[in-house]
């Protein structure tokens, strides 16, 4: 199948960035799935900057492999602004990279407890100074919130857009 072009567009001009930058990126995806990894790997040429990801749809994956704490995932749920920047951080260490982004969300048919359908958080790890992966500088993680009013399919891939906006238009990449 196909990439769909909006998004094939995006990760085009988040590949654009990375390679001028000479940055590397790692995501942590919940909702999604996998989604954005495999938008940012429909780009040609995408090895050198596109380390890979985490999968995290379980809580123990976020905990055990992305380093969110228990406590957080207790007191704000799996589905929140404290997560989405845990799984940034997280995996932005794991893999060493440059560039961390998350996506955790509520993507439907059901609501989740009190948090409805749609409701998503973008996280974004990013360097203020260069070479922060190698310890040489800070790094920032910003958190986005959105709520979207589609049905499953259709929040997952706004999600994806939403968090490739996101790094066309972030500082430090």
């Amino acid at each position: 199948m196909p990439p769909d072009p909006e998004i094939f567009a995006l990760a085009q001009q988040v590949g654009e960035r990375l390679r001028r930058s000479g940055r590397s990126l790692a995501v942590a995806e919940s909702c999604t799935g996998g989604l954005l990894g495999a938008a940012l790997t429909d780009v040609p040429g995408s090895s050198t900057y596109f380390l890979g990801g985490v999968i995290s749809y379980a809580d123990r994956v976020k905990v055990e492999q992305l380093g969110v704490p228990e406590a957080t995932l207790r007191q704000h749920g799996a589905v929140s602004e404290q997560v989405a920047a845990a799984m940034a951080s997280g995996v932005q260490r794991l893999l060493r990279a440059d560039v961390g982004v998350s996506i955790t969300g509520v993507a439907g048919p059901e609501a989740e407890g009190s948090k409805p359908v749609g409701l998503t958080f973008v996280g974004i790890a990013a360097p203020t100074l260069p070479s922060a992966a190698s310890g040489g500088g800070e790094v920032t993680t910003s958190t986005y919130r959105f709520q979207w009013t589609g049905d499953r399919w259709d929040n997952r891939r706004r999600s994806v857009i939403a968090a490739l906006e996101l790094l066309v238009r972030a500082p430090g990449i």
